[in-house]
């Protein structure tokens, strides 16, 4: 069964065939191999990311941690894992796919696992970054500049990328 096109995607796919030459099934190629791309980004930071988490726990200074910080640190640990499942999420489809003419389908969902799960990152890292934060710093400050980063993020990641699309939508 073929998925329904709206007339913007109709349009779309006639300004990619004018001006790059490609077929919707070429596209499809391109766009899931830049997905990949960025992905490969994306999930060497939280690998790392949860290479230090998971080795947090068995250091001598994990048994001084207030109940506010193990449960921070546990936020941390299990976005960090549900990010990096997310990330990972678009090589397992198309393994599960492959062969079946879906690649519609895997562009899709893959667009959808990459955005969660850098969605979930963002909040892996502020997580982590708030843990460190109150460690060193102590709450007040530690809080504040975890918010600080959570805004980073939101403005870089979403905010300003969100602004450029409906901006050149007019």
């Amino acid at each position: 069964m073929q998925p329904r096109h709206s007339i913007q995607d109709i349009e779309h796919e006639r300004w990619n065939f004018a001006m790059r030459g490609e077929s919707r099934i070429q596209r499809l190629d391109r766009n899931y191999g830049e997905i990949l791309q960025e992905l490969r980004v994306a999930q060497t930071g939280v690998q790392l990311l949860l290479a230090f988490l998971l080795t947090v726990a068995f250091t001598p200074r994990f048994a001084s941690f207030t109940d506010f910080q193990r449960d921070i640190y546990v936020a941390s640990l299990v976005l960090g894992a549900a990010s990096n499942a997310l990330l990972i999420a678009p090589a397992a489809f198309h393994r599960v796919v492959f062969r079946q003419r879906l690649k519609e389908q895997l562009v899709r969902y893959s667009n959808r696992f990459a955005l969660c799960g850098l969605g979930l990152l963002m909040l892996a890292l502020t997580s982590a970054l708030l843990l460190i934060l109150t460690v060193v710093l102590g709450m007040h400050a530690g809080s504040w500049l975890a918010g600080g980063a959570l805004a980073w993020f939101v403005f870089f990641w979403y905010v300003l990328p969100l602004w450029h699309r409906v901006r050149s939508r007019r």
